[in-house]
């Protein structure tokens, strides 16, 4: 299989390469003798996509920095229905759902975290028009009625509204259009009993107002099969998302954008495919306490399980914003993005999969958050133009989570699992759990300038100051029995107080920029270099249960990025060429250490990392109705210096960071007629081994694997009603996307990626 991939991609390169020459020597669809170029006549221009990377409206092939964007028909066509979808089409972007599908971390260019508690905020930003969405309990179901998506790859330390050191994820809803009435709709049914339905309506309320709602909907029955009667099979779908957008311009020089959201996620929780060790699932913990005999999942299959704990998750999130913009003078414009945004999540799970309590957990919290940006930028003709911006964003949240560890054991043998079963060793029938507050805020003033020095090059530059500060406050843990009875505070670890309390604070100011060069080739090339650093704020431990001294302040950690690339078109933009490389500087990343001996964790800093690569995206229509595109990603990164629960960890890869991934697909208009049009499309992905930790355990690495996606599809030639076939994961191959080592627990804790899924989707529009 591996080799059928490699081959397929490797055929779509060629086909780029053979595919065009014939008019390689003229882009005006004629020969040097005057005789009609039939290749070039039958090439077909790809779309130019607008993009708002860089805070202006702008052609994606004139952004001097690296950037993905994916179109909203594309993204339909595709059926990118979750962010977790963008994995395959985005170079060097890597997901894991080890919170649950609803709640995704990514990794991009191999910057990404591995504290997946509910108050941090991570390294790779997510955005939805604009408005960050920090921390699990505000991410919405917002993959619907969009206009695009766009990536960015490389600390984001002067633009965007959270400094961050990854990257930044930016998905953009269809905005109300003034002159249209009307709307679309679509329904879908798949494999394991899936019902999907989305759509949208548009309402122009005159020339100067417009309305539009769309929505989203999903219930599907989970694919990780439950074998003990009466319990539900995991990883089922259960969501909504509605939003409603309403567009005005009072002036021709003033317009406000007005949206509002909210979303729900309520499934049967995610599954944990959980192999035993050699002394089973409980580690022969169960035998030595005559409570039974530890799980070896004898004849349970992959995709199987036998969890006795299969509960629901909650994520329900409710926000508004409000943009203005307001074109002071011809050459001057104000953009204002105001945003309030509510988040509510538990995430139960069943951390064993097994028929017995040796481990399950909830995570859990509400957030709320502000946030304001104000900035103003130029467009003279001449001379440098510039941003000038001003940032405020305030979270609150308040959120817990416990652990319990082996509840089906009864330690004392009087029949009875309760608090007294705990107190033997303070570990077996023992539930920890913590809850706190904490409040974040983030101010920041920044600037962007562009001067074009010439009509070919141009020189940018930006700076922004950031002040964070933080408090954690009301934090407490504590030990229980497994019938819920208090034994003691474990932290601040107050012997006579069983609620008493502690607190946390800190504050920092840091300075972070861009520098850049690009030059202009001709109007469809250019190439550019520029050094950015990045930095992600401190963060508080909230998997702190045992000790006082787990309770810390991890320190920012910081990247320095320097980058070169190149964005070129040729023919007629029927070939689009982008590539970039990279070396990243990366300082203190945030990481938990976990003491073997104690279970005590750390939130700590790795010390000093290095990280090179680059990208390669190719898109390529060399006949009209022929679509190919295909991406490459390299990776190497090494730890140069760093201790994690007391090994040196020098020399070690950094966690989901493959050193090769690439995708690739075609889409072939089998029939475009008076008959209607069909569309048939495939593509493939690849991954080569990676790891999930920074210990880089071999067995918990998953191998090199590829997938394999296929769709067909007909419209009526007046594009009112379309009908698609579609199938993921072709082969249903079996893969990771997390890991965890319980070996102590007798066993070791994996999420895995979707099987094969299929469906049939209709959709109109009117």
């Amino acid at each position: 299989m591996m080799n059928a991939i490699r081959n397929y991609l490797l055929g779509c390169t060629s086909l780029f390469m053979i595919a065009v020459p014939a008019s390689a020597q003229v882009t005006d669809g004629s020969q040097a003798g005057g005789r009609p170029n039939k290749a070039a006549d039958s090439a077909e221009a790809g779309p130019d996509i607008v993009v708002t990377a860089q805070r202006r409206s702008e052609k994606l092939q004139d952004v001097p920095v690296s950037i993905s964007a994916i179109g909203g028909d594309q993204l339909a066509a595709k059926r990118v229905t979750t962010a977790n979808d963008l994995v395959g089409p985005i170079p060097n972007l890597r997901s894991s759902n080890i919170t649950g599908t609803g709640t995704p971390v990514f990794a991009l260019r191999g910057v990404s975290e591995s504290d997946y508690s509910v108050n941090q905020q991570g390294p790779v930003a997510t955005y939805f028009d604009e408005v960050y969405k920090g921390s699990f309990p505000l991410l919405p179901v917002g993959a619907y009625d969009l206009e695009r998506v766009e990536v960015l790859r490389g600390p984001q330390g002067t633009l965007y509204g959270k400094n961050t050191t990854g990257g930044a994820i930016n998905f953009i809803s269809r905005t109300p259009e003034y002159d249209v009435t009307g709307g679309n709709v679509s329904v879908g049914y798949g494999n394991y009993n899936r019902i999907d339905a989305s759509g949208a309506l548009n309402v122009a309320l005159g020339d100067k107002v417009a309305a539009r709602i769309a929505f989203t909907y999903a219930n599907a029955d989970g694919w990780f099969t439950n074998l003990l009667p009466g319990k539900h099979a995991g990883n089922a779908t259960r969501e909504y998302g509605i939003r409603f957008s309403l567009r005005a311009r009072p002036t021709e020089r003033l317009e406000f954008i007005l949206r509002a959201q909210t979303s729900l996620q309520n499934p049967i929780q995610y599954a944990i495919y959980a192999p035993p060790t050699a002394n089973g699932v409980g580690n022969g913990i169960f035998e030595a306490y005559n409570s039974g005999s530890s799980y070896f999942r004898t004849g349970v299959g992959r995709l199987e399980q036998t969890s006795n704990y299969t509960p629901r998750m909650h994520h329900r999130t409710a926000g508004a914003s409000l943009t203005g913009i307001w074109d002071a003078t011809d050459k001057l414009k104000l953009t204002s993005v105001t945003s309030y945004d509510y988040g509510n999540v538990t995430v139960p799970e069943d951390a064993d999969g097994s028929p017995l309590d040796v481990l399950s957990d909830t995570t859990g919290g509400r957030a709320w958050q502000f946030s304001q940006d104000l900035r103003l930028s130029s467009d003279f003709s001449s001379g440098p133009n510039f941003i000038l911006g001003a940032y405020y964003n305030h979270e609150l949240i308040k959120a817990g989570s416990s652990y319990a560890y082996l509840t089906g054991v009864d330690t004392n043998g009087d029949g009875v699992v309760n608090a007294a079963d705990c107190q033997v060793d303070f570990f077996t029938a023992c539930v920890y759990r913590n809850s706190f507050r904490q409040a974040r805020e983030s101010a920041a003033v920044y600037s962007d300038v562009n001067w074009k020095v010439t009509g070919r090059l141009t020189l940018r530059g930006g700076l922004r100051y950031t002040r964070d500060t933080g408090q954690l406050t009301d934090f407490k843990a504590q030990v229980v029995g497994a019938d819920g009875t208090p034994i003691a505070n474990t932290i601040p670890g107050d012997p006579n107080d069983f609620n008493a309390t502690t607190s946390q604070s800190y504050k920092k100011g840091t300075v972070t920029g861009k520098a850049g060069v690009d030059f202009k080739i001709d109007a469809s090339k250019m190439i550019y270099a520029s050094y950015s650093r990045g930095y992600r704020a401190n963060a508080f431990n909230a998997q702190a249960y045992f000790f006082p001294s787990e309770l810390g302040v991890a320190k920012p950690e910081t990247v320095s990025a320097y980058e070169a690339g190149f964005k070129t078109q040729f023919f007629g933009r029927a070939l689009t060429v982008n590539g970039a490389v990279f070396y990243y500087d990366y300082r203190d990343q945030q990481a938990l250490s976990v003491d073997p001996a104690t279970l005590a964790q750390h939130l700590i800093n790795v010390d000093k990392s290095r990280i090179f690569g680059g990208e390669l995206e190719i898109d390529a229509r060399p006949v009209r109705g022929v679509h190919l595109f295909s991406n490459i990603g390299v990776l190497r990164t090494k730890i140069l210096k760093g201790t994690l629960s007391g090994i040196d960890i020098a020399g070690n890869q950094l966690p989901t960071a493959p050193r090769f991934s690439a995708s690739g697909g075609i889409d072939i208009d089998l029939m475009d007629n008076s008959s209607g049009k069909v569309v048939l499309g495939a593509d493939a992905s690849y991954v080569s081994r990676q790891y999930f930790e920074l210990f880089n355990e071999d067995i918990l690495a998953q191998a090199r694997y590829a997938l394999l996606n296929a769709r067909l599809s007909y419209r009526t030639s007046d594009g009112r009603y379309g009908v698609s076939a579609w199938a993921k994961n072709l082969t249903s191959k079996f893969y990771r996307t997390a890991a965890i080592d319980a070996t102590g627990l007798g066993f070791l804790y994996f999420h895995v990626g979707e099987p094969r899924t299929y469906g049939l989707t209709l959709d109109a529009k009117f």
